[in-house]
């Protein structure tokens, strides 16, 4: 969730924020610390440069955790997590990655340590990920699965 905060501030964004107002903050941004703006001076371009990766990293990742990312991409994530097995998981800062048979991969965000114990002691990681994780928790996408 920390992640999650810290990319809403940069962008200067709150939880309400849709698509369209994420583009139009991100282009302005953009406008604004565009590192071809700062060709005079060195030491600028390359602040311009560091701060436009932010930005970019920012409004990625807030797009893919928006509501309408998620419901666009809802059927996907649906049968892939109804139909393909967890392959391998793991858990750091509060971020679970779950890898599935078919080649996808989500994160889950704010995952109490406490519930990602209680995976590693269950005896059947899906049907516990189908109770407490899948759609109790803000995720994104992180990998497509392989087409076959």
């Amino acid at each position: 969730m920390k992640r999650i905060t810290e990319h809403r501030k940069l962008l200067g964004v709150d939880k309400e924020a849709n698509l369209k107002e994420l583009k139009s903050v991100y282009r302005n941004l953009m406008k604004e610390f565009h590192p071809d703006k700062f060709q005079d001076n060195e030491e600028e371009r390359l602040v311009a440069e560091e701060k436009s990766k932010k930005v970019i990293e920012a409004y990625h990742f807030l797009v893919s955790i928006a509501p309408e990312t998620i419901e666009q991409a809802l059927p996907e994530y649906t049968a892939t997590v109804s139909t393909s097995q967890i392959l391998h998981y793991s858990y750091e800062k509060q971020i679970l990655q779950l890898n599935f048979v078919d080649g996808s991969s989500y994160e889950y965000f704010g995952v109490p340590k406490t519930l990602y114990i209680k995976l590693c002691n269950s005896d059947v990681p899906g049907r516990f990920c189908r109770r407490h994780i899948y759609h109790e928790f803000v995720y994104r996408k992180v990998s497509k699965a392989v087409e076959a």
